[in-house]
């Protein structure tokens, strides 16, 4: 069984960065692509980036693209998420999420959730 837990929300104002991190535990967990996720409120839950399970490849939504970072750490199985120049819509709880094979934008292909930290940017 695989388990993920984030860390690292918190509020803070237009224009400031944050970090996020997920770490892994489990077996096999060079088996898994790693991404990550967010939820608006009163919104679908949708996607943000993801990296591959070696962390040598990275997707982003456009959303994010040139503003947040992706990154992994093999020897402590974390994945984080650098988030700069933040924006009032990018509030929404983040989730990381873990699948067996290559990297994915879809929700729906991700066997393995965190439950979320809230990030809460003010204007």
């Amino acid at each position: 069984q695989v388990q993920l837990e984030e860390f690292g929300g918190g509020t803070v104002q237009a224009g400031a960065s944050l970090r996020l991190s997920c770490r892994m535990s489990g077996r096999n967990l060079r088996n898994y692509a790693r991404g990550w996720f967010r939820q608006g409120p009163g919104k679908e839950r949708e996607f943000v980036a993801t990296i591959s399970r070696h962390f040598d490849t990275t997707y982003y939504a456009d959303s994010v693209k040139g503003r947040f970072a992706i990154s992994g750490n093999d020897a402590t199985n974390t994945i984080y998420l650098e988030m700069n120049s933040l924006k009032p819509e990018d509030t929404a709880v983040y989730y990381c999420a873990a699948r067996v094979g290559i990297l994915s934008s879809d929700k729906s292909e991700y066997d393995y959730w965190g439950q979320g930290t809230q990030v809460t940017v003010s204007s």
